[in-house]
């Protein structure tokens, strides 16, 4: 086998990453069994291509009970995610979603991938958001967001950051 020569991941693109699951997932499946949890699944998976492709926004690859969404336009996902959230709320869904967003300098790797700190942000902000909610760095936040409205939670720890990051919670306008 050979290898390029040089670093091939040495370029970057500019993504918008989002990490979304359904929040309870596992307490769910073992409360009410496999056909509830097969059930959930599909529902969700529905909601999530229906928005997203309504958004132009790219489902990466799904993760069990959640999915890794891709985007250029930050906005784009933004206002998927407050949607789908708003969907799942609206529901007969007896599971909440969790999602979290970060944009910025990815790799994109093996040209189906991506990986890098702005992934592992978005990841880690999934982690930590509450049921329903959807968080992301307050410096994703623009001007032209204009249906999209973010409140302010705070400096959260975030595992594998060395500093506190500034936080806001998504919503739509």
């Amino acid at each position: 086998m050979t290898f390029l020569a040089g670093n091939p991941y040495e370029n970057r693109v500019v993504r918008t990453i989002a990490f979304v699951d359904l929040s309870g997932f596992t307490a769910h499946t073992q409360n009410n069994g496999d056909e509830a949890a097969v059930q959930a699944l599909m529902f969700f998976r529905a909601a999530t291509r229906e928005v997203c492709a309504r958004h132009g926004v790219r489902i990466a690859k799904w993760l069990g009970d959640g999915a890794m969404l891709v985007g250029v336009e930050a906005e784009d996902i933004a206002e998927a995610m407050t949607e789908l959230s708003n969907l799942v709320a609206e529901s007969a869904s007896p599971l909440p979603l969790r999602a979290g967003i970060a944009t910025g300098d990815v790799i994109l790797f093996e040209g189906d991938d991506y990986i890098g700190s702005v992934v592992n942000l978005a990841a880690r902000l999934a982690d930590i958001a509450a049921a329903g909610q959807v968080l992301a760095p307050k410096d994703f936040v623009s001007a032209i967001m204009v249906n999209t409205q973010a409140l302010p939670v705070g400096a959260l720890d975030v595992k594998g950051f060395a500093e506190p990051v500034e936080v806001v919670a998504l919503i739509d306008s």
